[in-house]
């Protein structure tokens, strides 16, 4: 089945040129150019992955992101010309699974685009129907989690890979490489917070629930814990 992108780009001959570059990658393309449009477009037309640039007119990319984490389940590939740590925060706590620095490079596009279409797959295969641990039922396939109360515990993209891989894993330490391969396809450095960026979001919404955020225990050197309770 042919997947289909989203590309939310003011700049028309990028996003031309962009749509034309992964069409002939085999991907099935759509555009929108208007921010203040967008967050009804992808309601509209479900996309498998959203393009997002930052800088739109009439609503940025950061507070789109924002809007999508209520309701998109679908992976979200941010484009920015912003190489710093505080706006790589802001849009993983906006929801964004991940980031392509401009100008791009075609085939550094092309790669994280499959490394997270690649990963959505392998989760899903090579899964149960459904994983309960510490509270949490798990669906792979369906790509959700509810609690036992029948509570819908709504997360991203990336959160939702990395909390399957901690629940496969449940009593174990998993390391931040393990981590990041899960949620970007890459291995993590030692100055990547995105991974703990990631944990804080899923501490955050678990905090809130009858879980509680107690069941994901940092390991001190090691990474992260999914207690079994």
């Amino acid at each position: 089945m042919t997947k289909s992108i989203l590309i939310i780009e003011d700049d028309k001959e990028m996003a031309d040129l962009t749509s034309m570059l992964l069409e002939s990658e085999g991907y099935q393309c759509q555009i929108c150019s208007d921010g203040s449009a967008a967050v009804e477009t992808v309601n509209a037309l479900s996309p498998n992955l959203i393009l997002l640039d930052l800088m739109l007119p009439g609503k940025s990319g950061l507070q789109i992101c924002k809007e999508l984490s209520a309701f998109y389940t679908g992976a979200i590939l941010v484009l920015t010309g912003q190489d710093n740590d505080i706006s790589e925060v802001a849009l993983l706590k906006a929801g964004a699974d991940d980031y392509v620095l401009k100008p791009m490079k075609p085939h550094v596009l092309i790669a994280r685009i499959e490394s997270l279409f690649r990963r959505v797959t392998a989760n899903s295969e090579a899964s149960t129907d459904c994983l309960s641990v510490s509270g949490l039922n798990i669906f792979p396939n369906e790509r959700t989690v509810k609690l036992d109360n029948g509570e819908l515990l709504n997360l991203t993209t990336a959160e939702f890979d990395i909390l399957l891989l901690l629940a496969q894993n449940a009593g174990s330490a998993v390391t931040r490489d393990e981590c990041s391969k899960a949620s970007r396809g890459i291995e993590s450095d030692a100055y990547d917070r995105a991974i703990d960026m990631r944990i804080s979001g899923l501490r955050k919404k678990l905090s809130n629930t009858s879980v509680g955020d107690a069941i994901i225990v940092t390991v001190r050197n090691k990474g992260y814990m999914l207690s079994k309770t």
